[in-house]
């Protein structure tokens, strides 16, 4: 089943898209919006399964659907959290700025809380005020979970997770040490994210969706070039469980919380750094690594962080070659002058 909130409002209006993600269903009489359909999952999702069914064998009234009219499916959520799951990510992006690499990192997540009052809707462009600060982006895989008590354990977390899709997580890496540096963590560095223009519960991923962990090459294009198609299923330390059950340690979680896995990284195949796409290489799934790779290799980085006028576009295809979640394709822009 593949979820989807179109342009309306707030907080969207919530379609079931087809499997080949070409039609849509209005699903407003089972629940006019994702988060009131989490909210009461137990009621709903049955309804929404049925509806799915239908739209497949063409039974319901439908419509094309087009991903420059979805929002985000969440356009907005009670919680972002985000994880580094990708160790290698991890250590890549600290040696580059001169941080030690705890060996805890290994053994405990590291996560952040991230702002959730307004996710960028998957065409929408990257507003960017200054491109002296540095910006990134970073493709990552999320969950979106049902209820979960605190103190959940790893299986608990696991059965709570509803949806599975994509997210461009964006970086402003210059502003990043000196907040840093304070001792309190991300707040100015971390702008408005964009989530893919559909979420898809976990059974209708089949074989991909492996004890919490999502398979497949995660592709990433700059400009129209390929630039990573790193396997999400590869070099993931933590898996959704585990980061789940860690965001959980000491509080509950409310209905519709998102959980991302941080930027999705593969190692080379001798165990250190990989190579780009053009050199025979899977790429990365952000700009800083590949900085980061380039500094070590050659003494500086050549790679560029993301301009006005650069694009962007992150999805995941499935063995026929169609898209799993659609497309997050975003252009960087001048961010508008503030009115006075």
């Amino acid at each position: 089943m593949k979820l989807a909130s179109l342009k309306h409002g707030r907080d969207g209006r919530l379609v079931i898209v087809s499997e080949d993600l070409n039609w849509f269903t209005d699903a407003f009489l089972i629940a006019p919006t994702l988060q009131a359909a989490l909210d009461d999952w137990g009621r709903c999702e049955p309804q929404l399964r049925a509806l799915s069914e239908s739209l497949e064998h063409n039974a319901v009234p439908r419509g094309r659907f087009h991903e420059h009219d979805a929002a985000s499916p969440l356009p907005r959520a009670y919680q972002w959290a985000d994880g580094s799951a990708y160790v290698n990510h991890v250590e890549l992006v600290r040696r580059a700025r001169g941080a030690e690499m705890p060996d805890s990192f290994w053994t405990d997540p590291l996560m952040y809380q991230g702002g959730s009052d307004g996710f960028l809707p998957p065409r929408d462009p990257i507003s960017l005020a200054d491109e002296a600060w540095g910006c990134d982006l970073e493709a990552e895989v999320v969950v979106v979970t049902g209820d979960v008590p605190q103190g959940a354990t790893r299986e608990q977390a696991l059965a709570a997770i509803r949806l599975v899709g994509l997210v461009n997580d964006v970086s402003l890496r210059n502003l990043i040490p000196a907040e840093l540096a304070k001792g309190f963590g991300f707040v100015q560095s971390k702008p408005a994210s964009a989530l893919s223009p559909v979420l898809v519960t976990p059974e209708t991923l089949g074989d991909r969706w492996n004890d919490g962990r999502l398979t497949g090459e995660l592709w990433v294009q700059l400009n129209g070039q390929d630039f990573g198609r790193a396997d999400a299923g590869v070099d993931m330390t933590f898996d959704f469980g585990t980061l789940v059950a860690h965001l959980a340690k000491t509080r509950s979680l409310g209905a519709g919380t998102i959980v991302g896995s941080g930027t999705v990284s593969n190692k080379g195949p001798d165990g250190g750094p990989g190579r780009p796409v053009s050199d025979g290489g899977v790429g990365y799934s952000c700009i800083a690594e590949v900085r980061t790779v380039e500094t070590l290799q050659n003494g500086q980085a050549r790679t560029p962080f993301l301009k006005h006028g650069d694009v962007v576009r992150i999805e995941m295809l499935d063995a026929r070659r169609h898209s799993i979640f659609g497309a997050i394709e975003q252009t960087v822009e001048p961010a508008p002058s503030a009115e006075t």
